[in-house]
């Protein structure tokens, strides 16, 4: 037969949409016509094909060969290709029955020697097989990447003559390797080592509670950063599903991502230098971003005004909706973004307000480098002041640690929030408030006159509300009361500090 048809998947985003590889060979002059919107390193695979071929044992075909890449009007990129090209190549050929194509899905890059090579962007292309109910040959080399979506049937091969004999029915190639995955966390760190900073901690307990967004305003010194590294510690493991989404985006970004660590979310704190291209992730092929390597796990941003305008403004609306949209020249991509933001900053640009070496306005231009829209999408600003003493944290064994008994209570929480609404507190939209949050009229009459006063915005007033939730349950309270409202209320220290700075 001089025409064959073979199964495999494109790269668009976190989507793996199926092509289909037909090869066509026809009499006439040698040569290889490569059609159906591939880039540079796709119409390459010309070169890379023939040669494995020929160094696999294979005779080349010295005929008019035809590959379209259909459908035509998704962009092809890389080496993925290669692999079920050549085995189009075959089965046209006639060294293999057509009939060895049916039901079965290839990728790979294959080397001029016939080796597979590993392919980027994998796990997307396992998980649409498995939607599929189709078995995939891939990269042997891809396995432990591959493993984590167990219930994908995956074919690991290492060279183009065993993916041969394989389909000829001479030597089958072995299933890939289980994996099963741990939901261990990270015991080493402490909670009672840090000094001091009640409020602090508090508040980052409540953030973890309802996955919200959290601000620590204070000098420099004064322990936001090592509160922030606890924060990680604190949060409950991912489930599989959302595992696998988060190891999708680091397996199209072309990051090693630690099998070990498969349930365990991630903390990405990018330097204030970057640029709004590096958080949103871009490029000719929009690859993902530091926002989207954060995908459920957290986003830390140390010195927050350092960064440029342009590059905090880009988080407005990954913040909101939870996913970025990209789009370029040559194609456009939607990679998930739901993180949880845990920012610091100083009060001022020469660290603290009380050491008199700038004025209230210059302090004040300083904090205006944050856009009020963005400020308003951060539910916990909380200060970490100066401590009076210098107290040393005394050693304790990490049994002994009260990490233990916050961590717990921190899932217990996340607990009654998936049971009741099936997300966290901060996800809530406004329409669920009213039934979720279960205020009496008095205490929603005292939280309105407050944001009349605070001159809080209406989504400040659905954030504080949601606060007040996240304090009610952790608690252990089914309906929202004044205490819980007045402590989340109070959780506004940046728009304090701004309103002071204001009227000096």
């Amino acid at each position: 037969m001089s025409m064959a048809v073979v199964k495999t998947f494109a790269g668009q985003g976190l989507s793996a949409p199926e092509i289909s590889v037909e090869v066509h060979l026809a009499n006439g002059l040698p040569a290889f016509q490569l059609v159906g919107m591939a880039e540079t390193s796709v119409k390459e695979a010309r070169e890379r094909v023939r040669s494995a071929l020929i160094n696999s044992g294979f005779d080349f075909p010295a005929k008019r060969i035809t590959v379209n890449l259909a459908p035509a009007d998704i962009p092809k990129f890389g080496g993925r290709f290669d692999l079920p090209i050549a085995m189009g190549i075959l089965v046209a050929a006639g060294y293999l029955p057509d009939t060895s194509l049916l039901n079965i899905a290839f990728v790979g890059e294959l080397a001029l020697n016939g080796d597979i090579k590993p392919v980027g962007g994998l796990i997307p292309v396992v998980i649409a097989a498995a939607n599929e109910d189709i078995p995939l040959i891939y990269p042997g080399d891809n396995d432990i990447e591959a493993a984590l979506v167990s219930h994908a049937a995956r074919l690991p091969a290492f060279d183009l003559l065993s993916v041969f004999e394989h389909l000829s029915g001479h030597k089958k190639l072995s299933s890939g390797q289980p994996f099963t995955p741990t939901s261990t966390c990270n015991s080493d760190v402490g909670w009672d080592d840090i000094i001091g900073q009640e409020q602090a901690k508090r508040a980052l307990i409540i953030a973890a509670c309802g996955a919200h967004n959290l601000l620590m305003v204070g000098p420099p010194g004064t322990g936001k950063s090592l509160l922030a590294s606890r924060m990680l510690a604190l949060l409950p493991p991912l489930t599989e599903e959302e595992a696998l989404e988060v190891a999708s985006v680091y397996s199209v970004k072309g990051e090693t991502l630690n099998a070990e660590k498969f349930m365990h979310r991630h903390l990405r704190s990018p330097h204030h230098t970057s640029s709004a291209i590096a958080l949103t992730g871009g490029g000719s092929n929009p690859v993902p971003g530091e926002i989207s390597l954060a995908h459920n796990g957290i986003l830390f941003l140390d010195e927050l005004p350092e960064f440029g305008r342009k590059a905090l403004d880009v988080l407005r609306e990954p913040l909101e909706t939870g996913d970025v949209h990209i789009s370029r020249a040559s194609g456009s991509a939607t990679y998930p973004a739901n993180f949880q933001l845990i920012a610091a900053m100083n009060p001022s640009p020469t660290g603290d307000i009380d050491d008199n070496r700038l004025s209230p306005q210059q302090q004040l231009n300083y904090l205006n480098r944050l856009s009020g829209p963005l400020l308003d999408r951060i539910d916990i600003q909380v200060e970490v002041p100066r401590l009076p003493d210098y107290d040393l944290p005394i050693a304790k064994p990490s049994s002994d640690d009260s990490m233990h008994r916050v961590r717990q209570e921190v899932a217990d929480t996340r607990h009654i929030q998936l049971m009741r609404q099936g997300k966290p507190n901060a996800a809530l939209s406004a329409g669920e408030l009213s039934a979720i949050c279960k205020v009496n009229e008095g205490d929603l009459r005292f939280l309105k006159a407050a944001a009349k006063q605070l001159n809080l915005s209406m989504r400040v007033f659905h954030r504080t509300l949601k606060v007040a939730r996240t304090i009610a349950d952790l608690h252990r309270e089914e309906a929202v009361n004044r205490v819980h409202i007045s402590e989340a209320l109070g959780y506004r220290a940046l728009d304090n500090l701004i309103k002071q700075l204001s009227s000096c």
